[in-house]
């Protein structure tokens, strides 16, 4: 959709919502960086919209092969986590009608700041380790009940990604992932007794900070209660395995990337079993489980790809998918098979 047109028609619906005919764009949508699965915007309104919407926004847009109910969800996880305290972007304003935008979308307050890589050079991984502890001490059951009494179903739980991956692998079909999808079957350990708030998806570039402290955790569209080691091992996966040609650091900057990342990587795991063990062969088991969810897509885009014949993002043409190929086999003895992408054999 070009941008004036989509720029229109959220401004009419928000008109519409806030009963304000009258609203006008201060600074109207502008694309911004991030979002994997998603299109993201920043913009503001003029001064005569109600509090909160005066403040800077953003826009988060779904692409339609998405479930449009998704972000009635992040809605709810989003502004309960915020009534416990943590500082997760308030949602303003959420539809499920993709009639409106072209994609179900979130309004959400602009959360100051700066990504953690670009806003420190030292320290990274005790931020992500206070970060994320602080979040797996919330009160987990109290975001259950604000879920289900806001959209009439329970949070997510581990069980629930498990059956979504093996329902992709087997619908699609993803024949080269399925041997490592029954060995996550048969591997699964015991749920834990206590199962804590998971972000899915906690890394560096959804962590914002300002003043040196952090301001924002952004993202949760992965959130789940479940095993801290699956938090634990996902955040591990994507700082291990994601490309150092994905960074946005220069060229001339990426062999320190290479050389620091395996300290970050030790650093951050050390700092969080200081404050709570994990069991290894737990944590294993969840690094395997999450290199699956990234296999999975890598898969889905790469065979879109050649049916349709559209490109790949950089992500999904880069060698991530076989870095996650290779940990998943490293891990378990079972070596997941990915299509190959276009132009690389």
């Amino acid at each position: 959709m070009p941008a004036a047109h989509l720029a229109q028609r959220l401004l009419d619906h928000l008109r519409a919502q806030l009963r304000e005919p009258t609203l006008e764009f201060v600074e109207p949508p502008v694309p911004i960086r991030g979002g994997y699965d998603t299109d993201i915007f920043a913009f503001r309104l003029t001064s005569g919209a109600p509090p909160p919407f005066s403040e800077p926004l953003i826009l988060r847009l779904l692409g339609a092969e998405h479930t449009p109910t998704r972000v009635l969800r992040e809605q709810a996880v989003q502004n309960a986590l915020v009534t416990l305290g943590y500082p997760a972007p308030r949602v303003l304003a959420a539809s499920a009608d993709p009639a409106a935008l072209g994609g179900a979308f979130l309004v959400m307050e602009r959360m100051p700041g700066r990504p953690l890589l670009e806003a420190r050079k030292w320290n990274i991984a005790t931020v992500l380790v206070e970060t994320q502890l602080r979040l797996h001490d919330l009160d987990g059951e109290a975001l259950r009940r604000a879920v289900r009494s806001q959209t009439g179903s329970d949070m997510l739980s581990f069980g629930n990604v498990l059956a979504e991956l093996s329902r992709r692998v087997a619908d699609r079909p993803l024949e080269g992932l399925a041997p490592a999808m029954r060995w996550l079957h048969e591997h699964r350990p015991p749920d834990p007794s206590r199962p804590v708030i998971c972000h899915g998806d906690f890394h560096p570039q959804n962590i914002l900070m300002a003043g040196g402290a952090v301001t924002g955790v952004l993202d949760w569209p992965n959130a789940v209660l479940g095993d801290p080691a699956y938090d634990v091992a996902a955040t591990l996966v994507i700082l291990s395995c994601t490309p150092i040609e994905m960074a946005t650091a220069p060229n001339a900057l990426r062999w320190l990337a290479r050389v620091a990342r395996p300290v970050l990587v030790a650093r951050y795991l050390s700092g969080y079993q200081r404050h709570r063990r994990l069991e290894v062969a737990t944590l294993a088991y969840y690094e395997a489980a999450s290199c699956m969810r990234g296999l999975a897509r890598v898969a889905e885009a790469r065979l879109s790809s050649a049916e349709l014949s559209r490109g790949l993002n950089p992500l999904d043409a880069s060698s991530f998918g076989e870095r996650l190929a290779a940990r998943f086999a490293e891990i378990a003895g079972v070596e997941p098979r990915l299509p190959s992408v276009r132009g690389r054999g």
